[in-house]
């Protein structure tokens, strides 16, 4: 690992006292806040690609909407979502609130996040404060918010939760990255079941890994295993991202019938 120097030198975030560093390795880049957990990752030829598994496995939003003109993403990082989105969905319009004016330094000149435009804006903010700002103002509400201690207490509470909710239009989503081996791991889904009237489901992307959960503010139309299969193939035509894997998974991981994906109303 090495410090923002050359390519790394040491810098203290502001807001949460973590070291932000940038290692690299076999052609990979990633983003470490106070530990050695890689927070962000990007392959340094392909910068726009997603590297890790579970940056690709929230972008498996697109099998249960293909009209998605905005996404709200809380928690910047290395920009992986943002950057993908900004270079291959030039329909959709990208906003990420970061409190952290250090790592919105480091993802632009480090991880080649590019500067704001009709299309993408990253916003210096509380992201817990924005969204009580900012009701019904997303179709799509993509958190990634972690330090070197894991999600921030005031972004994984009821509140929040019940904000995230607010947050999104009548036939939005929630899609939040949480940590499989988290001993809190199922609290936070309970919470997030509570927001969204039990629409919710879970989908894992390691063992025990990123475990990606997704809250609807009202049922998606068509969760016939036919159709998501056949939205995953075309969507597999589009992007490097294994969208038939991701509809497996959720099958074996969620309720469901031999015909269907069940999510309770």
């Amino acid at each position: 690992m090495f410090r923002l120097g050359a390519l790394a030198r040491s810098i203290h975030r502001s807001v949460m006292q973590d070291t932000v560093d940038v290692s690299e390795s076999n052609g990979v880049r990633s983003l470490h806040l106070g530990s050695p957990t890689v927070q962000s990752a990007m392959r340094v030829k392909a910068p726009y690609d997603l590297e890790l598994s579970y940056t690709r496995g929230m972008m498996a939003y697109l099998l249960f909407s293909n009209k998605v003109a905005d996404v709200l993403g809380i928690g910047l990082g290395g920009g992986s979502v943002a950057k993908y989105i900004h270079h291959y969905l030039p329909q959709v319009k990208t906003r990420v609130v970061e409190i952290n004016p250090q790592i919105i330094q480091i993802a632009r000149s480090h991880f080649a996040v590019p500067e704001d435009d009709e299309r993408l804006q990253i916003i210096e903010a509380d992201g817990a404060v924005y969204l009580k700002e900012n009701p019904a103002s997303t179709h799509v509400l993509i958190i990634d918010a972690f330090d070197s201690q894991g999600i921030p207490a005031d972004l994984c509470s009821q509140d929040f939760f019940d904000t995230c909710a607010e947050a999104v239009t009548l036939d939005g989503m929630l899609v939040i990255n949480l940590w499989g081996s988290d001993r809190n791991f199922d609290v936070y889904c309970q919470r997030i079941e509570q927001s969204f009237n039990q629409r919710v489901l879970v989908l894992p992307t390691g063992r025990p890994g990123n475990i990606v959960v997704f809250g609807f503010k009202r049922l998606p139309r068509d969760l016939r295993w036919a159709s998501l299969r056949e939205r995953a193939k075309a969507l597999e035509a589009e992007h490097k991202i294994e969208f038939l894997e991701f509809v497996e998974k959720l099958r074996e991981h969620n309720h469901s019938t031999n015909n269907r994906l069940l999510l309770e109303a």
